[in-house]
């Protein structure tokens, strides 16, 4: 009876697979409780995500673990006095990082983004130059970009039910976002007349930040832009699946028939639970997810929101109900919403600037990481032609090894692995380092 419920559970939702073995493991324990309770248990634990892959975008949630390592240590580098960090200091960090071995071995597997020299009888690290001209390049990028995070910040505020959020739940969204560091001196106090800081529980953590005045121009959806450009007098969806989900297309028509209802209007006038709420609900995620930089965000975040925003306690089912507006993965297992109309195929159709420039940070971390290569592999030929061993078995049996490892690490030299992501503890970190600074 329990491995029929687990197997139908399984096929339905497709859950964790070493979740699912760690439950028959333990399904005499399970069954001893109430049965009820037993199936709830179940229902929760498999509940509740499941959407059909698309390669695509799967491949664009897919973020290259080396450019986000690199990207944390440039910023740690950028925070230390003469933006020079000792190794050894760097080597305590790597933890953090998720990583393992000798951080001296990372950089130089990098030389185009990091240089390495030896001075007070320590290894120290600073940023190459052409490092250093794209960090430049990004920090005039943001200045550009002021009115920009300006209209984010006040539209985020427009939408929120009492038009304040507190700070410690926007700084989890900032990096999606694009947002400085220091967003609440360069934006909120520079612009008095929109934003304002609140603490009236006077602790750090209950600071908020408030909308001070109301912008019309300001309070227009990315749906209702849309509209007005293409001269549709409703605005609506639009919905990207192929024409073969037939169901699905049906479920779509019937859910674009219900009025538009902009999330810059007070819920508080619509019924829970009604299909208008729905409406607002799903206009409402589009509209967040329009502001990103990658159009997409952790559900989880998202998640934290629910109050500010008046979001569905079960906002995974929401999400999973409209997937010609949203795609859902567990790439990583971290459970993330993608807008799917802001792709094609696996690219992104209109591109920020600060992405722009992120990118350029990716082509120079893999030149870097190309050139050590191409060295490792000619010192490694010379080795093995001193040796005697003809270069036709050599490259035999590198032919089976990457046939064998196709989804294992490319150093070669094994030194810095990252850390399993099936383990609770790393998967934090790693949680942490993926949805905290990719978009920085």
């Amino acid at each position: 009876m329990f491995r029929t419920i687990c197997h139908i559970l399984f096929r339905l939702n497709r859950p964790n697979p070493m979740l699912t073995r760690r439950i028959h493991r333990r399904g005499p324990a399970i069954l001893s409780l109430q049965q009820p309770q037993c199936l709830s248990i179940l229902y929760r634990t498999f509940s509740l995500w499941s959407m059909k892959k698309d390669p695509d975008l799967e491949s664009a949630l897919s973020r290259n673990r080396r450019w986000i390592v690199n990207n944390q240590i440039k910023n740690i580098i950028l925070r230390h006095p003469n933006q020079e960090i000792p190794i050894a200091f760097l080597q305590k960090k790597f933890k953090t990082l998720d990583l393992k071995g000798k951080a001296l071995n990372w950089l130089h597997k990098y030389p185009s983004c990091f240089n390495v020299t030896f001075t007070s009888e320590e290894h120290c690290c600073h940023l190459s130059k052409r490092m250093m001209s794209l960090v430049e390049e990004e920090e005039s990028v943001r200045e550009s970009q002021e009115n920009a995070f300006v209209c984010r910040l006040a539209k985020l505020l427009m939408m929120s039910v009492n038009k304040r959020i507190n700070v410690l739940k926007i700084n989890e969204l900032k990096r999606n976002l694009g947002f400085p560091d220091d967003y609440i001196v360069r934006i909120v106090a520079k612009y008095p007349n929109l934003f304002r800081v609140v603490n009236e529980g006077g602790r750090k953590s209950s600071m908020e930040i408030e909308l001070v005045h109301w912008d019309p121009q300001f309070a227009v959806s990315t749906v209702e832009t849309a509209a007005r450009r293409s001269g549709n007098i409703r605005p609506t969806f639009s919905c990207s699946l192929p024409f073969s989900w037939v169901k699905s297309w049906e479920r779509f028509r019937e859910f674009d028939l219900v009025p538009y209802f902009s999330p810059y209007v007070d819920p508080r006038e619509l019924v829970e639970g009604s299909k208008e709420m729905e409406k607002r609900n799903v206009g409402l995620v589009h509209e967040v997810l329009s502001l990103t930089l990658w159009k997409k965000a952790s559900i989880v975040k998202l998640g934290h929101f629910r109050r500010e925003f008046a979001l569905p306690d079960r906002l995974n089912v929401l999400l999973l109900k409209h997937p010609g507006i949203f795609y859902v993965s567990n790439k990583y297992q971290i459970y993330t919403v993608l807008l799917r109309e802001a792709y094609v195929g696996s690219k992104l159709v209109e591109k920020d600037p600060l992405v722009v420039v992120k990118e350029k940070f990716g082509e120079l971390m893999q030149e870097g990481l190309h050139e050590y290569n191409q060295r490792r592999r000619h010192i490694n030929m010379e080795k093995r032609r001193k040796k005697g061993v003809p270069l036709a078995r050599v490259d035999e049996v590198k032919c089976r090894r990457r046939s064998e490892n196709a989804d294992s690490d490319d150093d070669e030299d094994g030194d810095n692995k990252l850390g399993g992501l099936f383990d609770p503890e790393e998967r934090k970190r790693f949680y942490k380092v993926l949805f905290d600074d990719d978009t920085s």
